[in-house]
């Protein structure tokens, strides 16, 4: 991949923390623009969403699921989502229940002041997820926008390197992620979340912006982690981490025109270029 330079100008991002309750998709769309409309009122043009924001996560069964999910981007929720982001004039990312035929998926929507963007479908299922959903079949795409190359990946694909760096190499200078992290084994005695850890070290491995909105809350005896971040391509934090347990609006400034600067480390060192694909593919 050839880095190329970027016209766009700077903007403010908003990576939103709350709780959605499952199952109750209008309470859930109320919060969201309630939260939304206040992220735009301190200023920014760029929103993320937590995973699954409208319809909550722990389903009973795959019946509560189906009652939840639908097309995207013509069914309810999304066309509702489509509508706040033409209306506020942003750019905004949201995880969704996406309802196609017989199959259910968990996906990440994007949507800009003209409408929809396009959509991708997690690729990585995790825990009970994999008797509920389907897995994803749209690859890892990377859209254009007015604010830059857009890439999505949803919660657990974060564990996976090659998200990241299939991402990068495409072109993306600012992947989002609704997420709904939920503790991992021995967090309890450390001081970063293993969700952190993977994010920044993604970041600066591969010189990307990446933007994470987690949820907050316990849902039918499954905690969550909060923790919500947005990290520049350096890898160091530019807001966030949010606490684990609070509604919050984090807000970072973005200039996706320093992408390309960000991989080269010194004369000798470019973090795409050096890539031994030689050996390693």
């Amino acid at each position: 991949m050839t880095d190329t330079a970027h016209a766009a100008e700077p903007f403010l991002l908003a990576s939103i923390q709350f709780q959605p309750k499952v199952g109750e998709r209008e309470q859930n769309l109320a919060a969201i623009e309630r939260l939304v409309t206040s992220a735009v009122n301190q200023g920014a043009h760029f929103v993320v969403l937590p995973e699954l924001a409208v319809s909550g996560y722990v389903f009973a069964d795959a019946t509560e699921l189906k009652q939840m999910a639908g097309p995207v981007p013509g069914g309810e929720s999304a066309l509702r989502l489509i509508a706040l982001a033409r209306d506020l004039g942003i750019h905004l990312v949201s995880g969704i229940a996406e309802q196609d035929g017989e199959n259910v998926y968990n996906t990440a929507l994007l949507c800009g002041p003209d409408g929809f963007i396009g959509k991708y479908r997690k690729l990585h299922l995790w825990n009970a997820e994999n008797t509920l959903f389907n897995e994803g079949d749209l690859g890892l795409p990377v859209f254009e926008t007015g604010l830059g190359r857009i890439g999505l990946a949803i919660c657990y694909d974060g564990w996976f390197p090659e998200t990241y760096r299939k991402l990068a190499l495409a072109g993306a200078e600012l992947v989002c992620v609704p997420t709904n992290w939920v503790p991992m084994a021995g967090a309890e005695a450390q001081a970063d979340a293993m969700a952190n850890i993977l994010t920044k070290a993604a970041a600066h491995s591969n010189g990307i912006y990446i933007a994470c909105a987690d949820r907050i809350g316990e849902e039918r005896g499954q905690p969550f982690i909060g923790r919500s971040l947005i990290v520049g391509p350096d890898g160091w934090p530019l807001a966030g981490p949010a606490s684990p347990d609070r509604e919050e609006i984090l807000l970072a400034r973005i200039d996706l025109s320093s992408v390309s600067a960000s991989r080269t480390l010194n004369s000798f060192n470019h973090l795409l270029g050096d890539r031994r694909a030689d050996v390693y593919g």
